[in-house]
């Protein structure tokens, strides 16, 4: 950096304010070299949503018991007052690269993932056929997605044996009444409410030994009032692969255990709702109907065995389920950003360690990435720690050589937003927002004959009530 530069705090725009993002901030604040004193760090913290939080607001179940928890640490970091957050500002449109350049030293991109990966099977394109990462959305009040969502159909498909399948299938089984604890917003309640479901159906291409969902997560199921969990003999077959997962790895024996406990314990209580789990099923087309041409009427499978390693291969049997609805939730995709390369294969930019190289494999100076939009949307909140631990690590290594902002002043990405009438929310405009929040939900009337519910909050979801209520307007 030039002597100017080195004058004043190095300046970091970290372009994602979910996990991977705060996460990156904070661990910068508390590197040894800042809280040392060998430089000073001024940290924007930038989303393209009015609220901060990213996929743990917009892309996890409201049901989930961990949720806020994550949110409370995540509020701690922020409200530290370190950190500045300016949301509403959509990279791309709002700022370009080029404007991040003019004013931050380095740019770290944490944008995740929220994309469905594509399912390539004959019907995917039906009506009725969904990504559950459009669903997650929904329910879960994201502002660009469409308030209603089509919830026509009785029996239903979820393809994928991860947490989000488990999570679609789950709020998609659930009754709306046991949801209203949770912040959901008013018009998913009342779409769920409608909801004329009886039968969801979860389906696996591998053995139940393969599952990529956690203990947590399945645990759940059984949580849900006048629901059955219905499992089948057929689908419980275990290789040596299999065995040899469950005796080295407990969190895989711990689920083994509990679905063979439901297989073998469980009887059927005639509940109003059936969640069904299937394993060693593989998607080959979804097909309509004469009676209903253009629509989802039924899902077809080739059963799979296990190979003896824990891989799978078809075996030549078909079967088909009758359903109105399938949802694949076989992961998420990231999203090509302008003016930054992207793996069109793995849905990441290219990096190597966190440092965003470019088309011939070499370091683009002072331009960084973390998170899922890094490394691809695996693992969970503790393996984004430690990917923001290394791409931190990696703008540490680099900080002397850093391409110095032309304006590194606090004040002049400021002007430059208000300048192209950017209607930015901030931090103190996010508490006004969660306070307008907790104030529905204690406003709110009680419809489900329930005495006892109490609700803590209840989201906002159109886009402008939320800026509005951010910046006082």
């Amino acid at each position: 950096m030039s002597t100017s530069a080195a004058a004043r705090p190095l300046r970091v725009a970290i372009i994602g304010a979910g996990p991977a993002g705060v996460y990156a901030a904070d661990i910068l604040t508390k590197s040894n070299e800042v809280q040392g004193g060998d430089f000073a760090v001024s940290i924007d913290l930038f989303d393209q949503y009015p609220a901060p939080y990213g996929l743990i607001r917009y892309g996890v179940a409201p049901d989930h018991p961990r949720i806020k928890g994550i949110v409370n640490a995540l509020h701690k970091v922020l409200d530290r007052g370190d950190i500045r957050f300016l949301g509403n500002v959509n990279y791309g449109r709002d700022l370009t690269l080029s404007d991040f350049r003019r004013f931050y030293d380095a740019v770290i991109f944490a944008t995740g993932a929220i994309k469905d990966a594509d399912l390539d099977i004959p019907g995917i394109g039906l009506e009725g056929s969904f990504g559950g990462a459009d669903f997650v959305s929904w329910y879960d009040g994201h502002p660009d997605v469409s308030r209603d969502w089509p919830l026509e159909a009785r029996e239903i498909a979820v393809i994928g044996n991860g947490n989000v399948a488990l999570d679609v299938a789950r709020i998609l089984s659930k009754h709306a009444d046991d949801l209203l604890s949770t912040e959901i917003p008013d018009n998913v309640y009342q779409g769920l409410k409608a909801s004329p479901v009886t039968d969801v159906h979860v389906f696996g291409r591998r053995g139940p030994a393969q599952v990529k969902f956690t203990p947590l997560e399945l645990r759940e199921l059984s949580h849900s009032r006048d629901v059955d969990i219905v499992l089948y003999p057929e689908d419980f077959d275990f290789d040596a692969g299999s065995e040899a997962q469950i005796a080295s790895n407990n969190q895989t024996k711990t689920m083994v255990k509990t679905l063979t406990n439901w297989l073998v314990e469980d009887e059927p209580t005639g509940a109003s709702r059936r969640l069904h789990l299937h394993f060693l099923h593989s998607p080959v087309e979804i097909h309509d109907s004469p009676e209903a041409p253009g629509r989802v009427a039924g899902i077809r499978f080739e059963r799979t065995e296990l190979t003896g390693d824990g891989s799978v291969r078809g075996t030549g049997e078909v079967v088909d389920y009758p359903v109105q609805a399938v949802y694949r939730a076989i992961g998420y995709f990231g999203s090509e950003l302008p003016e930054v390369g992207f793996d069109e294969k793995r849905g990441v930019i290219p990096n190597e360690g966190g440092r965003v190289i470019d088309e011939d494999g070499r370091p683009v100076p002072g331009i960084y990435a973390t998170g899922w939009i890094k490394r691809g949307p695996v693992g969970l909140i503790g393996h984004t720690k430690g990917d923001a631990l290394e791409t931190i690590g990696c703008l540490l290594e680099d900080r002397l050589n850093l391409p110095p902002a032309e304006d590194g002043s606090e004040d002049a990405i400021i002007d430059l937003l208000e300048e192209r009438g950017v209607r930015y929310t901030t931090w103190e405009g996010w508490l006004k927002l969660d306070a307008h929040e907790m104030k529905l939900g204690a406003n709110f009337v009680n419809v489900s004959g329930n005495a006892e519910l109490v609700r803590e909050r209840v989201k906002l979801v159109p886009r402008e009530d939320m800026v509005a209520i951010s910046r006082g307007e």
